[in-house]
């Protein structure tokens, strides 16, 4: 059985930062991610760059704190608001300076304050770095290997394992799907830093190894969410190449079609209108220019035909970035016809933790998209980054503090546990208590073919896709809670057919990751009923 004192779960950049601050803090330190290290939403391939925000100088963070609970609609928390703030100069230095990674910057002063560098749903510019996939990866990389963190690639999390009497978490159980067996990992601090929600959806702008699992797994753990009815959803494109990110900054020089006819007929309102929409990627109720959204979203998965007008003289710089990406990298040109549609993006809510990262659970710290309270109803552009960063650091530090705090009282308790055991007195370790779930896991675990897994989890993206993105209504929210209620009668009724056949692990991870998924998506949608006025990215069409 692996042992470690730090355990994090996630390759992205809050799990790779966790990991490395927990290390550094002389911890023994684990990775483990359900992809390739470096994957994840942070490395999604369908972007020309990751931006990341800051406060200009130490006075303009209280603005950006005003401005994020502003965005935020009132339900961001304060605390978890400004220790992020507080924190993102100090992390940004921390990555370029200690670590080494190379950050991209506005070509010139002059350009670094066009408007296209505001900000999505911010009012002014502000501090902007990009982070790019090699230069990240090289500097981090090097790191982990220096460290010597040991890295599980392709380790997707089955269980959190508390012993009953203690509510501790004590390790963890994931499935190496090279080896397709389970695998039982004990460590004194987990860190879950596993991505957001989009994995229940259709159509997403991250990688398919955001499974949005690990949600309902850390429930069953006793951890609360918050704001998890809020999540981003983007336009990107569908043809003539699936799944890259529409640049919000081109709606301006975008011509539409409008087969639904919502948007206005006036040249000039919809001029007026399009320039509203080039100041935010996700789509908000907030800022009335839904319009544009719902055009888009009307027409489906065959998604809205556009066009580009560049103007004939200089293209800013921001727009020109995008326009050569889709070029060079995806051979599309800006005169091609396009076709654009909505997909889920990023998540707004997530696990509840408090500013040291702690879940409530102890042992259980979180960081990065997994998790909510520092961001609000919107989210300002290049926050989630800023996120990752900051907090992955906070996690990373904290989960090593108290693993070697455990570690120090595990070597002062060890003379006890030998007298105990003399006098014949019972004490379990969290070696045994691991391999009891372990045990567990596979004997209560329903067995599930690949083309049922398949299926269930193909209904459970449909069921959200239909009823809980940008147009969501009781009716269809009620709908969407009947369909998941269903699967979850399916996966019993799987359940209740199991026999005594020994199964594969593969057939029982299938299974254990569809339980988890489904407990995430009816939190989500009751979320989404107990929500019944329109607030930043949660649209309610029915509200009154």
């Amino acid at each position: 059985m692996p042992t470690t004192d730090v355990l994090v779960i996630g390759g992205g950049i809050a799990g790779c930062i966790a990991a490395i601050e927990a290390a550094r803090q002389g911890a023994r330190t684990t990775l483990a991610c359900a992809g390739p290290l470096f994957g994840g939403s942070s490395f999604y391939p369908g972007t020309w760059g990751l931006g990341l925000i800051g406060p200009e100088d130490e006075a303009d963070e209280d603005d950006l704190i005003e401005t994020i609970e502003t965005v935020g609609c009132g339900v961001a928390e304060h605390d978890l608001v400004t220790t992020f703030v507080r924190g993102i100069r100090p992390a940004i230095h921390w990555l370029e300076e200690d670590l080494g990674v190379q950050l991209t910057r506005p070509s010139s002063q002059d350009s670094a304050h066009q408007k296209e560098f505001i900000p999505c749903f911010d009012h002014k510019n502000r501090m902007w770095r990009g982070i790019t996939r090699p230069a990240f990866v090289d500097s981090v990389g090097k790191e982990i290997r220096r460290l010597d963190i040991n890295v599980l690639e392709h380790a997707e999390l089955m269980s959190l394992v508390s012993p009953n009497d203690t509510g501790e978490v004590c390790g963890a159980i994931v499935f190496d799907g090279r080896g397709h067996s389970f695998v039982s990992v004990r460590a004194r601090s987990v860190v879950l830093a596993c991505g957001g929600t989009s994995g229940l959806f259709e159509r997403t702008l991250t990688s398919r190894d955001v499974l949005s699992s690990v949600h309902g797994i850390a429930m069953d753990a006793g951890c609360a969410l918050t704001n998890i009815e809020f999540m981003q959803m983007m336009p990107g494109l569908v043809s003539p190449k699936q799944g890259l990110v529409f640049n919000e900054k081109t709606f301006r020089y975008a011509r539409f079609e409008d087969p639904s006819g919502l948007l206005p007929l006036d040249a000039t309102v919809r001029a007026k209108l399009m320039e509203t929409r080039s100041g935010h990627g996700p789509f908000t109720s907030r800022l009335g220019d839904e319009l544009v959204d719902l055009a888009i979203d009307s027409t489906g998965r065959d998604g809205i035909a556009v066009q580009y007008d560049f103007p004939v003289g200089e293209v800013p710089e921001f727009v020109q970035t995008f326009a050569t990406w889709l070029e060079e990298e995806h051979g599309i040109s800006p005169c091609d016809e396009m076709r654009v549609a909505m997909y889920a993006h990023a998540s707004n809510g997530g696990i509840r933790i408090d500013h040291h990262c702690s879940t409530g659970v102890s042992s259980l710290y979180a960081c990065g998209e997994a998790t909510g309270g520092m961001h609000g109803a919107d989210r300002i552009g290049g926050l989630s980054s800023a996120n990752g960063l900051v907090f992955g650091r906070i996690a990373g530090r904290e989960a090593a503090r108290n693993a070697l705090e455990a570690s120090g009282e595990t070597a002062r308790s060890s003379r006890r546990l030998e007298v105990e055991e003399r006098d014949g007195s019972e004490r379990r370790d969290s070696n045994a208590y691991i391999q009891d779930a372990l045990r567990a896991l596979r004997c209560q675990a329903t067995p599930l073919t690949q083309a049922d897994a398949t299926r269930l989890t193909s209904d459970l993206r449909k069921f959200m896709s239909t009823y809980c993105m940008i147009c969501r209504t009781e009716e269809g929210l009620e709908k969407a809670l009947s369909g998941i209620l269903a699967l979850e009668r399916e996966l019993g009724y799987h359940a209740s057919r199991k026999g005594c056949v020994i199964a594969a692990d593969d057939a029982l991870a299938r299974s254990i990751r569809l339980k988890a998924q489904i407990r995430l998506a009816k939190e989500m949608v009751r979320a989404m009923q107990q929500r019944t006025e329109s607030r930043g990215s949660h649209y309610r069409a029915d509200a009154k």
